[in-house]
């Protein structure tokens, strides 16, 4: 019983290698004859639509190409299934469109020149070779868009976080040199721009005034002049300063008469050494508001809403003073 269950095996065994070896020799055929009808079949004649990328040279002396002329364009040609398959694959070289020459014999609509693709034929055959025919281009009508080079002065616009070292600050306000630029580009891109800013630039513990060369951001198809600005930190040493400052009554009536107490403001702030001497008094003001004067309440804020620049810390008190209304 077992011979004969082995020997069974054993006929299963050959009628599927005998199987397998005829789809291998079924497969390996029906590649070739595919393969040949590949060939044959790319050896024949045929039309296609390629698409290749523009580059366009030689334009007009200070004139740019506005961003919405066509980069890309449509090639309908006639040639072998082997040479058109070929440019499909590896149309990544652009076609060259020299401006100037394609429209010299063209009027302008406001820097838009329109010319007629069937005309471009000639000029994109020569740099193809001639094993294949170009038939037509698409789009028929190729908008060619140039926008006039202008330039203008814009100031600089810094972007920059300092932090001092304790005790010092700044003794005048930080700068560039220059403090405008010349910038040149496409009337659409300038139309947009009204400063041109620096690069991020962070600076901490400062205790030494600084000049430095630091970049600008230009935007898209711009030229700056200078491309680089000096920045322009001065620091000094802080000390502190007291002031009387007196007390001014805003709104108040003129048959009105009120007494204060105090009648002035102590001011303590800290300030530069080159302007300790020069801040007075009267670089400073201070008020309290007369509307603002409640039944049962006896005392008024302090608002001080003048003062120089370049002073840091600013503290006053007393911040609410009391009052006494005399009527005539």
């Amino acid at each position: 019983m077992n011979k004969n269950l082995t020997d069974i095996s054993d006929y299963v065994k050959v009628v599927k290698l005998r199987n397998n070896r005829r789809i291998v020799v079924f497969l390996i055929c029906l590649a070739i004859a595919t393969s040949l009808w590949f060939l044959n079949a790319l050896g024949k004649n045929y039309s296609a639509t390629i698409t290749y990328p523009v580059k366009y040279i030689n334009a007009p002396k200070n004139q740019f190409l506005a961003d919405i002329t066509p980069v890309k364009i449509d090639i309908e040609a006639d040639g072998q299934g082997f040479t058109l398959l070929r440019h499909k694959l590896l149309s990544f070289s652009p076609i060259t469109l020299d401006i100037e020459e394609i429209t010299k014999n063209l009027n302008s609509k406001s820097g838009t020149y329109s010319v007629l693709s069937k005309n471009l034929i000639g000029n994109i055959a020569e740099q193809f070779n001639n094993d294949i025919k170009i038939t037509a281009v698409t789009p028929e009508i190729l908008e060619i868009v140039l926008d006039s080079l202008i330039s203008k002065t814009v100031p600089v616009e810094l972007d920059i976080n300092v932090d001092f070292v304790p005790q010092f600050n700044l003794k005048s306000a930080i700068a560039t040199n220059p403090e405008k630029v010349k910038i040149t580009g496409p009337t659409f891109v300038l139309d947009k721009i009204s400063a041109v800013k620096t690069k991020v630039n962070i600076i901490n513990k400062i205790e030494a005034s600084i000049r430095q060369e630091i970049d600008l951001i230009h935007p898209g198809k711009t030229t700056i002049s200078p491309e680089k600005v000096t920045l322009i930190i001065e620091v000094e040493k802080y000390t502190e300063k007291e002031l009387r400052i007196p007390i001014e009554i805003k709104n108040k009536p003129d048959k009105v008469r009120i007494k204060l107490f105090p009648s002035e403001v102590k001011v303590l702030f800290t300030v530069g050494l080159s302007r300790f001497e020069s801040i007075k008094p009267s670089d400073f003001r201070a008020s309290v508001d007369y509307n603002s004067i409640v039944t049962d309440v006896n005392n008024l804020n302090i608002t001080l809403y003048k003062k120089p620049e370049f002073i840091q810390g600013i503290r006053f008190s007393p911040e609410v003073v009391e009052f006494l209304i005399e009527r005539n």
